[in-house]
């Protein structure tokens, strides 16, 4: 086979034939909902992903994506204008250099096809433009020149590999949106520039980051390798893995997981995936069991019951009012989507969920304008204040703000909606289609070898038990229609036009083959039980389904102008005092009591917007005793009483206290000392 090799003629024309030829050659396929089948020397995964615009959200889904563009991710350029303004080094200026740009536009882009906003597109454009023609004749692209430090911008790495990985994903799925074959073009010649240059200028040539994050480098070259079929990709993926963080020995052969400050927090959640992107080119059971102990240790000496683990900004223990940061989040959803398409492993889609319906709406303001730099699983008091973090930016890290913490956060949170929004829906290596993560939604997609088929998802999950699937098709045809159980339902029931197709056990994937006509419906019912876990002390969670439910706590919000250092942390953040008493114990019931002693009770509240006190469609109401010993240290909650201790100091009566979902709360307790046995 014929390869494109690189020219010294950089010019337009160049890049026109380039490009021709290239499709030429390797018959790139167009963007479909079809399956297809990966080339020589690739697993063939279970699932994968379709061309963004095939999956449209609704309900609460498409309101948190409208609010996104009405909100920072909508104005970034202007809210943020000395790093993402006209002056970045992503278009061409003497400004910031470095990963905020592509961070911010990794999130933009995918939110502005999916709405199909022609505003938002227009932002985004100029981004992926200036990035194309940045090409040179040896295949390098981006900003290349440095400038002399300047306060509050990154632009003396210009030419780190790390930032061009971020913009790699960026076109990745300007792609999958657009079908644009220029990126075909910067893609090819970019990766033989990495081969020829990796050995000399290795990824921690210019800082260590892209050590760490290489994964999201790999994924890039195998997913080009698919539409090409060029031996040499496959050639690159082995140098990338051989430079980056051995993740796969380190999970399975160390003990650095239950270190604290062993490794950087994103590092972790980015790396996470390294190994079964690799596993794509070498099916080995060790990569995949790599991965499954890495995040079994992250959950044992670091796990919250948010989903998330301490990590504030390095690894920092399971204390709950550790800091957990809110890259962490987005990239650990990143990874665990990654991670369910290619192995079809239902933990990964559990995981996912509760992150999403846990720790990320509620580290996001309502208005999507501020957040949190760090969350704390118990968390009952947001002022500017020095913690116990690892890493302190002037006291501002758990005070929403546009800027407060550190920058990264506000760049990088834009991916985490419309990524998941992505991953609702996958096609599948058996012509069939797959919802393994559910939400509202619509989608189109072909099947069965290129029939047409919609799909419209009704839910108000993960509040409700029922999942409702209507087909629409233009002439009947059969297909499987996947379905995920997840582990925490005990016996889900599937009915088929109103009949019950089967019952399953949780902890599987279903599969639904049959001949399907227009107007069939699907009804998938997910029994949601109360349960419990154990953390650090010995504190436990309550928990419905994916969600954990958190002591609801009033809360007091005040807008505090910034005097002091506006320009690092922003003009403005904002502080939250409880207007409530928050030091409550629960009682030790046993399972089979659970029932007795928490009553779920639905609110009757039905907003475009359930993320909130106000509107909280759900919530356990239970009894505890306060402990008056437990007290603020350092505007946080204090040490926290180890359960089971003999004569543990607790008031005498009992009161009555209400749980609500996590992701409603600004304040909460979600992970309880016990003051005695029910």
């Amino acid at each position: 086979m014929k390869k494109i090799k690189p020219t010294n003629n950089s010019g337009k024309l160049t890049v026109l034939i380039s490009a021709l030829l290239l499709s030429v050659f390797f018959q790139i396929p167009k963007a479909s909902g079809q399956y297809i089948q990966p080339k020589s020397g690739l697993t063939a995964n279970p699932y994968q992903e379709l061309r963004i615009g095939a999956i449209k959200p609704k309900g609460w889904l498409l309101e948190m994506l409208v609010r996104q563009k009405n909100g920072s991710t909508g104005s970034m350029d202007k809210q943020y204008p000395l790093v993402m303004g006209s002056r970045n080094g992503w278009l061409g200026g003497d400004g910031d250099q470095w990963e905020r740009g592509p961070y911010w536009i990794d999130g933009l882009l995918p939110l502005a096809y999916i709405l199909n906003d022609k505003e938002l597109i227009a932002k985004v454009n100029p981004w992926i433009e200036w990035t194309i023609k940045s090409q040179t004749a040896d295949g390098y692209f981006g900003p290349s020149k440095d400038y002399p430090a300047k306060a509050g911008v990154q632009r003396d790495n210009a030419r780190d590999w790390w930032p061009k990985m971020v913009m790699l994903k960026v076109l990745k799925q300007y792609y999958m949106a657009t079908n644009d074959q220029r990126v075909i073009h910067l893609m090819t010649n970019y990766f033989r520039y990495q081969l020829k240059e990796l050995p000399k200028m290795p990824l921690d040539h210019w800082t260590y980051w892209a050590k760490y994050r290489a994964g999201d480098n790999l994924a890039m070259v195998y997913w080009l390798y698919n539409k090409t079929g060029d031996g040499f990709l496959l050639e690159l993926g082995e140098l990338l893995h051989k430079q980056s963080f051995n993740f796969t020995t380190g999970f399975l052969n160390t003990d650095f997981l239950s270190k604290m400050g062993s490794i950087h927090t994103v590092n972790l959640s980015q790396g996470l995936k390294e190994p079964i992107i690799y596993y794509q080119h070498h099916p080995e059971q060790q990569y995949l069991d790599a991965v499954s102990k890495g995040l079994q240790d992250i959950r044992k000496y670091n796990g919250m019951a948010h989903g998330l683990y301490g990590g504030d900004e390095a690894l920092h223990g399971n204390n709950p009012t550790q800091g957990s940061e809110l890259c962490t989040a987005v990239e650990m959803m990143y990874s665990l989507e990654s991670s369910l398409e290619i192995t079809g492993a239902v933990h990964y889609a559990d995981q996912l969920e509760k992150i999403a319906f846990n720790a990320l709406p509620t580290q996001i303001s309502d208005d999507f304008q501020t957040h949190q730099y760090f969350q704390q699983a118990n968390q009952v008091m947001l002022t500017r204040k020095m913690h116990n973090f690892g890493d302190n930016h002037d006291g501002t890290d758990i005070c929403y703000g546009l800027l407060t913490g550190y920058p990264c956060c506000a760049s990088n949170m834009h991916q985490g909606w419309p990524k998941f929004v992505q991953n609702l829906w996958y096609t599948t290596a058996d012509q069939g289609i797959a919802a393994l993560v559910y939400s509202a939604s619509e989608v189109t997609a072909k099947v069965a070898g290129g029939t047409e088929v919609k799909f419209k998802e009704e839910t108000n999950y993960p509040f409700d038990e029922t999942v409702k699937f209507t087909l629409n098709t233009k002439k009947s045809v059969s297909f499987p229609f996947h379905l995920r159980i997840p582990a925490w339902c005990k016996m889900a029931t599937v009915k088929v036009n109103g009949r019950i197709h089967q019952q399953a056990v949780g902890d599987q994937i279903i599969k639904i083959n049959r001949k399907w006509a227009s107007g069939d419906v699907v009804e998938l019912i997910l029994p949601m039980h109360i349960f419990k876990n154990q953390w650090y002390e010995n504190s436990i969670s309550v928990e419905r389904g994916p969600i954990t439910y958190a002591l609801k706590i009033s809360e007091k919000s005040s807008k505090v102008l910034n005097t002091v250092d506006p320009q690092v942390y922003g003009e403005s953040y904002t502080e939250v005092r409880p207007g409530s008493p928050w030091n409550y114990g629960l009682f030790d019931v046993s399972d089979s009591k659970l029932n007795d002693n928490f009553k779920v009770e639905f609110t009757g509240k039905n907003s475009s917007y359930p993320w909130n006190l106000d509107h909280a469609p759900v919530q356990i109401k239970t009894t505890g005793k306060r402990i008056p010993s437990w007290k603020l240290y350092n505007d946080m909650a204090g040490p926290l009483p180890y359960s089971h201790i003999y004569g543990l100091e607790a008031a005498n009566d009992e009161e009555e206290i209400v749980l609500v979902p996590y992701g409603c709360t600004t304040l909460r307790i979600s992970q309880f000392p016990l003051v005695g046995r029910k």
